[in-house]
């Protein structure tokens, strides 16, 4: 009998703790889904881009489509509710910046001036949003899932507009000479490059050959494997970063460098961005520029 009692008691007292733990482990899993959705949403399906290439053997006709520059900055979708980035993170914006914003979705680039994709990336990726967004504006080239044409569909948010919120200027291209003197210009300001779309096409939440980015240089990443002693002026600081590409293919990159990168280079290990004209026999990029470090995504 005495056994039986305790086995009553020990059967119970497993049951009850097993519901504690039950009932721990589902508030630890609420817990955890509260905060993720404070942190990352859905993933955003949206419209990408293919490359044009620049040649004078180039048959396609882009007489009359549209053409823009294209910022370096962070792109910013606005689903309706929030600003995500591409892979659906969440952008912990001031109230302020978008407690005007339509309810609809806008595809955009945060962004500030040419050459500050560094400091676009702290503001903006920061989880506590600073009183730097002040230097932060929205440029608008998209608004998904709307009909009609790209002007038609850029139409829709021109009531929107605001010191924060700006579309960007879409200009109607004349003929392939007109595209070269505008990528000219924006590249010899520092700007990333142009893209061109065809004014007609619909809305497509994938890549899509309606919509080309256009660049004298391409651009890729590599990873920082280490570095050359500079020579010179550059005595004191690196003269080169010695990087390897996915293919594990290595090559040094000296150009494009501040004396600031030199003195404070990017981490062993570290993804940077870099452009090049092409890539030599050896597949090797020939002229490879420094850019930044890679984006986060």
């Amino acid at each position: 009998m005495e056994c039986h009692y305790i086995l009553v008691v020990f059967v119970t007292f497993y049951t009850r703790q097993s519901i504690i733990m039950m009932k721990i482990k589902t508030l630890l899993l609420i817990s955890l889904l509260l905060l993720s959705s404070t942190l990352w949403a859905e993933r955003p399906k949206l419209l990408l881009l293919k490359n044009y290439k620049i040649s004078s053997s180039n048959d396609k006709n882009i007489s009359n489509w549209l053409m823009s520059e294209k910022l370096d900055g962070i792109r910013a979708y606005w689903d309706g509710k929030q600003l995500l980035t591409r892979n659906g993170n969440i952008i912990h914006a001031p109230k302020y910046f978008t407690k005007n914003y339509p309810s609809f979705e806008v595809d955009g680039e945060l962004w500030s001036k040419r050459g500050d994709f560094e400091n676009i990336a702290s503001i903006v990726l920061d989880k506590t949003p600073s009183k730097n967004w002040n230097q932060i504006k929205h440029y608008i080239f998209e608004v998904p899932n709307q009909s009609g044409g790209i002007l038609k569909r850029l139409e829709i948010v021109k009531p929107f507009e605001s010191n924060i919120f700006k579309i960007i200027p879409q200009i109607k291209i004349r003929d392939k000479k007109h595209l070269d003197t505008f990528l000219h210009e924006i590249e010899s300001q520092k700007g990333e490059g142009v893209v061109i779309r065809d004014p007609k096409a619909l809305y497509i939440n994938k890549r899509t050959s309606k919509v080309l980015k256009v660049k004298t240089f391409h651009d890729m990443e590599c990873r920082v494997m280490g570095y050359t002693k500079g020579k010179g002026k550059f005595e004191d600081v690196i003269g080169a970063i010695k990087c390897q590409l996915e293919n594990e293919i290595e090559f040094k990159i000296g150009s494009g460098l501040s004396y600031h990168d030199r003195k404070y280079p990017p981490k062993i290990g570290t993804l940077i961005t870099f452009k090049y004209k092409e890539f030599t026999k050896y597949g090797k990029p020939r002229f490879p520029v420094y850019l930044r470090v890679a984006k986060q995504k």
